[in-house]
């Protein structure tokens, strides 16, 4: 397999050449979140809007504001919620119907979102 040529850096003032994929040096690799994160849309583009907002506080209410994620509720745990989770991902074909959505803490939705995170890397590598 070829290499990829050498190109600049992204990063505004640098000239060190590299061949990453993502366009930064090693030095600025940790520009590429904040760039990923910029081509997203805004919330409302994602289907975050108002209706969601409306939604989310619903969801929340009807939970109690606990939170109410797989594990919290196999050992009993006891956590103040302040998101709302998609039991099954939107990327996995679930919908913003109420008895898809539940109030879940921020920990336990970033800890649920990694391991949905790595199962649809571990797919489109499979693919």
């Amino acid at each position: 397999m070829t290499q990829r040529p050498n190109r600049p850096c992204r990063a505004q003032g640098c000239n060190a050449l590299h061949r990453n994929a993502n366009g930064y040096c090693d030095e600025h690799q940790e520009m590429t979140a904040a760039w990923k994160e910029s081509q997203r849309g805004s919330a409302a583009d994602r289907g975050y809007g108002a209706a969601w907002r409306k939604l989310r506080l619903l969801v929340l209410r009807r939970d109690g504001w606990i939170c109410r994620c797989d594990e919290c509720r196999k050992t009993g745990r006891v956590r103040n919620a302040s998101e709302v989770d998609h039991v099954i991902p939107k990327a996995e074909g679930g919908t913003d119907d109420s008895s898809n959505l539940r109030a879940i803490n921020s920990d336990c939705h970033k800890t649920k979102t990694q391991a949905e995170s790595a199962r649809a890397t571990r797919r489109a590598r499979s693919a």
